[in-house]
């Protein structure tokens, strides 16, 4: 679905020309950066069953995605948009509202001004609504106004008729300084949070007050959330003079008082605080979603595969985060695939497309495709396996440990999706086609597979549950994924490309053309990964 471009609204054009003609300053666009830590949180908090784990996330590139998506969008917006990514499935009245804003340009303009405040913010506050409840504030804070009261008595009768008094005004002096300093810290932190708070309750009151088809409904909130924000931020007049602002923290404990005031109102209304977040935080997400798309060109709504059947039909699939790449179509009907290719031609780029993708459609509900019948479960990969030096962990030793990893999750009740790129590189040739044979045929028992290795050989030992496809450059600079083994390598001829020189060259040459004499790709070996019957000469693995 390619979308046509559409202008602003008039008014809106209008407003921005007559802010040019005065010189005046554009709005200021602070997008303040966030820990990847802050982003999971609410995904971290909310639970639930995770769809994808870190390795994948890792290997699927799904923080530059998420950063793509999160665009002009608040923390907010974007723990929403990394929950779904990481174990939501796609939402039919999120999908519905993300058509509908693609349709509705001037809609969307408006919301994103009614929400332009909630990108200001510097503090994540999923933890104080979606964490432990925050502890009740103490008896004591009644008495918080008394150690000034007592200072202010103090202080005057000491000037007036008693200098024994300045005993007392060093007493409230005293108390004053022990509670500011065990609370100062701990006021500005937890004010960070009160600012994030208010900009939510704001953007939800002016959500509110917007006539659009994409806020019916939410005008009772809008005035129960403007009530909120008048009780945790009352209006201080002290505030707009700054030395009065200090003295009034310091002599009067204003910011302990206000401390603990607007933590008993989150409190007692931590229900309504967390429906605002979410309702607000699922419209700036689908917003977000509707930018993206409206940005990205050409994409579909992914139909679902039916049942629990294991088809995948993608046609014409792009890379999202790699305008250049070349689009290339797969279809999969019950079998996975056996993808095999030159170096260099595109392999693993190719899995990671497909990859994002099914990411996407079980996520969001839409691919970067001409079109896509797709199963929305699961997907795990391996794909970056590396030695660690320190962890004491060689190659071979990691990738052990991702295949049982990957073990571990097929032996789930439902089906899941696994992408695989040069499994057991840390071995030597024959053992690691032997493990590798094993464990792939272990997981396309039951779950969709998508492997890519240039040890073809695996090719005809899996043919029963992994179909082979290749990839080939096709007419001009394009490429082509199409059925078959790859028939021509070329990791020989890369060493003339690469300088290596024609004595290298030829040397290499020589041992391939013996070893190929003696480890030809056997003409039938479809039998040798089945079990065993009554033939003890039968080779099992």
């Amino acid at each position: 679905m390619t979308l046509p471009d559409k202008k602003p609204a008039f008014p809106i054009r209008l407003r921005g020309w007559l802010r040019q003609l005065a010189s005046l300053p554009a709005p200021p666009e602070c997008d303040y950066p966030f820990a990847r830590s802050d982003i999971a949180m609410l995904a971290t908090l909310e639970g639930g069953s995770a769809l994808i784990d870190a390795q994948t996330w890792d290997e699927m590139l799904l923080d530059a995605y998420s950063a793509s998506l999160a665009e002009q969008t608040s923390i907010f917006g974007q723990q929403r948009l990394h929950q779904r990514l990481a174990g939501g499935t796609a939402d039919p009245a999120s999908a519905e509202r993300v058509r509908a804003l693609l349709d509705a340009p001037d809609a969307m303009l408006r919301l994103q001004q009614a929400m332009h405040g909630l990108r200001s913010v510097d503090m994540e506050v999923s933890a104080p609504l979606f964490g432990q409840p925050i502890a009740s504030p103490p008896w004591w804070r009644r008495l918080l106004p008394l150690p000034p009261l007592a200072l202010l008595l103090s202080l005057a009768a000491a000037l007036l008729f008693a200098p024994l008094a300045w005993f007392g005004v060093l007493a409230a002096w005293a108390i004053l300084m022990v509670v500011q300093v065990q609370f100062h810290e701990r006021c500005k932190h937890w004010q960070r949070s009160v600012r994030s708070l208010q900009q939510l309750l704001l953007a939800h009151e002016r959500l509110g007050a917007l006539d659009t088809p994409f806020t019916q409904g939410w005008q009772a909130e809008a005035r129960q959330s403007g009530r909120l924000h008048r009780q945790l931020v009352p209006m201080r007049w002290l505030k707009l003079i700054p030395l009065l602002s200090e003295y009034e923290d310091w002599f009067v404990l204003g910011d302990v008082r206000r401390y603990f005031r607007s933590r008993l109102v989150l409190l007692r209304q931590r229900d309504f605080f967390r429906a605002s977040f979410l309702r607000v935080a699922d419209l700036e997400a689908d917003l977000a979603l509707a930018r993206h798309l409206r940005a990205s060109g050409q994409f579909c709504w992914a139909q679902a595969a039916p049942g629990d059947a294991l088809h995948l039909r993608l046609e014409q699939v792009r890379h999202p985060l790699l305008p250049a790449a070349l689009p290339l179509s797969l279809n999969l009907d019950g079998r996975g695939a056996f993808v095999s290719g030159q170096n260099g031609i595109g392999k693993s780029t190719l899995l990671r497309t497909l990859g994002l993708n099914l990411v996407c459609a079980r996520a969001f509900g839409f691919c970067h495709a001409q079109s896509a019948h797709v199963p929305l479960l699961p997907l795990y990969s391996s794909m970056q396996s590396e030695d660690s030096l320190a962890g004491g962990e060689s190659l071979y030793l990691a990738e052990l440990r991702r295949a049982r990893e990957l073990l571990a999750l097929a032996d789930g009740a439902e089906p899941a999706l696994f992408i695989i790129d040069e499994i057991f590189r840390g071995t030597n040739h024959l053992e690691s086609i032997s493990a590798a044979a094993a464990v792939l045929h272990t997981l396309a028992a039951r779950h969709l597979v998508i492997v890519s290795s240039h040890n073809l050989v695996l090719a005809p030992l899996l043919e029963d549950c992994l179909a082979p496809w290749c990839v080939r450059r096709g007419a001009g600079a394009g490429l082509l994924l199409a059925p078959g083994v790859l028939q021509a390598t070329n990791g020989i001829a890369l060493l003339a490309e690469r300088g290596f020189g024609s004595a290298i060259e030829d040397k290499a040459g020589r041992v391939f053309g013996w070893l190929s004499s003696h480890m030809a790709q056997p003409a039938d070996c479809s039998g040798v990964l089945h079990e065993a019957s009554g033939d003890e000469n039968v080779l099992t693995l």
